[in-house]
């Protein structure tokens, strides 16, 4: 408790009292779709069990036409209200509490009945939205009241009405959506009023032992904005509506300023929490890349917020506060913002996981318990795919050896952590160094392992990475020419004028390493902040700086070069990819494609371009370096084989697709679940 005071500390809310500062904030998980409430039951229940103060479920539809796409969980029928009883009871069985977010995504919405305050069309949903009449705002307003009722009758301990990140509530509130003339528009006092009299309705529906969580836009980032002004107002008179606490949302979906990615500072926008700080007199949470008690605690103790929201860290690890408590933080499985299994998968219409917990969501289908039958088991490779395995079965009670010929833990996740931006991936390699520890697992560093040192264990499993894959382009064996293991691992010097072949993940991150000199804005907000264009909703509407992004320029002048004519990243993360563009977009990256690659020499790179091989060109360039993929290391695996030992390859040594290492934990995970 004396390691972090503030964060376990009890919340006082007059009629029910949060056991600690920390609420398990939405995510989109697809659970609520799947129907399976047993399944949605056990996913709350794990974060219940490991000492969550206060939970909110996924975004949950008021009605068809606000729901975020058709066949969307909603709360508006009594069998609606029979399956949601379920989770409470079960959460409420862990000694758990826990809210359901109302979501009415209004513009938002996947599907063409979507409504808004006026028929302005979203950039990321395909269809425009209709606009409501005054009969049409009230039914809104009634569909969202009686979701609430619903929720309460479900045994839910309260809501979190979303009003911000640019859905419905929030569309009404800025001029950017609402163009209306009527009572509901025009005026900041106006276009706040549906908002208020929602809280107000829910408020009187649900009586005064009801949690009502109001997720409140700080800042928009978006054009024409709120001012911070007006964040005020808005709060002040959402308190007298009724609200329990208020809640930090960042940022609008649409925006163009990363808020939650690995590359945006910790705690980047409690500064904005802080600043509503005394205004109000309930309590008001902060929000937004927070993934450890140390970084919880130092938000709590500077006055930034009288509670943190972890959303996605609850995916990586549902015992985080339990861990806490018990003073083994450095077991904490790190969240590492990486957007992989979590956001990707939500926007592509597939479950959520996490990369570093696969049995994040998938709590039922993938249970870790003891064996029967202990067995010596050999893994061979400490990669992320290997790490896994290793831990996972070691902690089943098989005896575990681990090999690398590497000096340390990690595998590609070493080169990973190098790259701006990636500084997450430091912590997420000390956590596995200390989960083989504590599994008690033997690893033997510094050691490539042979056939011979694998006899007489009753599993091997190969998990021996990725070489880089030789593109045989002429020329290169030549002085000016490095890999990405050059660059990465062994610190090769690069001079200023650099030409990166194979625009895939490792390109865009060699390109990003290079592009870069000095502090990495990940790890100095004032800079971070300059680069994207962040200021003060206090001085400027919605938080954006007039001038735009102001990045330091490259250290570097960089080509990014693909044979593929398509747009250079399009295979990147989904949520994430577009971040990566825009990073080498500012440093003023020349992106090529469509290029064939001729030869290099001392002048450079030479390419043509197209099946004709016209147009050739010299990419004038100091270094090349080659980035063009990756292939299978399995020669350990086929000699074990071809002496007729049975082994499990997995990870990259099975399928070398880019540095995979979502699909390589969740591989290494499932094989050890079943040994």
């Amino acid at each position: 408790m004396a390691t972090y005071p503030h964060l376990l500390a009890p919340l006082d809310l007059g009629f029910t009292t949060l056991k600690n500062r920390v609420l398990m904030g939405s995510m989109h998980t697809g659970l609520e779709e799947t129907r399976d409430w047993n399944r949605v039951a056990e996913f709350y229940a794990e974060r219940a069990r490991g000492g969550v103060a206060l939970m909110v479920t996924g975004g949950i539809g008021p009605n068809p036409e606000g729901s975020v796409a058709p066949g969307a969980a909603m709360m508006v029928s009594d069998e609606d209200i029979a399956s949601h009883s379920i989770v409470t009871q079960r959460v409420h069985e862990a000694g758990g509490k826990i809210a359901m977010q109302i979501l009415h995504a209004g513009r938002y919405a996947f599907g063409p009945k979507c409504v808004a305050p006026s028929p302005v069309k979203s950039p990321i949903s395909p269809f425009p939205p209709n606009e409501l009449d005054e009969d049409g705002i009230e039914k809104q307003i009634s569909d969202i009241v009686e979701a609430a009722r619903k929720a309460k009758l479900a045994g839910y301990d309260g809501v979190e009405i979303m009003g911000s990140e640019g859905y419905f509530l929030n569309q009404f509130i800025v001029t950017h959506t609402n163009k209306r003339t009527d009572r509901w528009g025009g005026s900041y006092e106006n276009r706040i009023r549906l908002p208020i009299e929602v809280v107000r309705r829910t408020r009187e529906a649900t009586g005064t032992d009801f949690i009502i969580i109001y997720r409140l836009s700080m800042i928009d980032l978006v054009p024409n904005g709120s001012t911070f002004d007006e964040v005020v107002q808005l709060a002040q008179e959402i308190e007298k509506a009724g609200a329990t606490i208020i809640n930090t949302g960042i940022g609008w979906h649409e925006a163009r300023i990363p808020t939650i990615a690995t590359s945006v500072p910790r705690a980047a926008f409690a500064w904005v929490t802080k600043k509503l700080m005394g205004k109000v007199s309930i309590p008001v949470i902060t929000s937004n890349r927070i993934n450890t008690p140390e970084v919880a605690e130092e938000v709590l103790s500077t006055g930034c917020a009288d509670m943190v929201s972890l959303a996605r860290p609850m995916l990586a690890d549902a015992y985080f506060v339990a861990k806490a408590e018990a003073g083994t933080a450095d077991q904490i499985a790190p969240c590492i913002a990486c957007n992989q299994a979590c956001l990707d998968h939500t926007f592509g219409g597939k479950l959520t996981s996490c990369l570093v917990n696969p049995r994040a969501c998938h709590e039922t289908e993938l249970p870790i318990v003891a064996t029967w039958t202990a067995k010596k088991v050999a893994v061979v490779g400490a990669g992320p795919a290997g790490l896994s395995t290793a831990i996972t079965a070691a902690q089943r009670g098989h005896t575990v050896t681990i090999f690398d010929k590497a000096e340390e833990v990690g595998g590609q996740l070493n080169m990973a952590k190098q790259i701006p931006g990636k500084e997450e991936f430091w912590g997420l390699v000390d956590w596995y160094r200390t989960m083989l520890d504590v599994a008690g697992v033997t690893v033997k560093l510094g050691t490539e392992a042979t056939a011979e040192m694998l006899e007489g264990f009753d599993e091997v499993i190969i998990a021996t990475g990725v070489l880089p894959r030789d593109p045989g382009i002429p020329g290169e064996d030549g002085p000016n020419v490095v890999s990405y293991v050059d660059v990465l691992r062994g610190k090769a010097d690069v001079g200023k004028r650099v030409a990166v072949i194979g625009a895939g993940g490792i390109g865009f991150d060699v390109s990003e390493y290079l592009a870069h000199e000095g502090t990495s804005p990940t790890e100095d907000l004032p800079l971070w902040m300059k680069e994207w264009g962040v200021a003060d909703p206090s001085e400027v509407r919605g938080g954006l700086a007039p001038e735009g992004p102001q990045p330091e320029p490259s250290a570097r002048e960089i080509t990014l070069l693909q044979r593929k004519k398509t747009k250079h990243g399009k295979g990147l993360g989904k949520t994430t990819g577009w971040i990566h563009r825009a990073a080498l977009n500012m440093k003023d990256v020349n992106f090529v494609g469509g290029v064939n690659y001729e030869r290099i020499d001392g002048e450079g790179l030479h390419v043509s371009f197209g099946e004709a091989r016209e147009n050739p060109t010299l990419i004038a360039a100091d270094t090349v370096v080659l980035c063009a993929g990756q292939v299978s290391e399995r020669s350990l695996a086929d000699t074990l084989e071809a002496k007729g030992v049975t082994v499990h390859v997995i990870g990259g040594a099975d399928v070398a697709a880019e540095l995979d290492a979502k699909r390589a934990i969740d591989q290494g995970t499932r094989l050890a679940a079943g040994l």
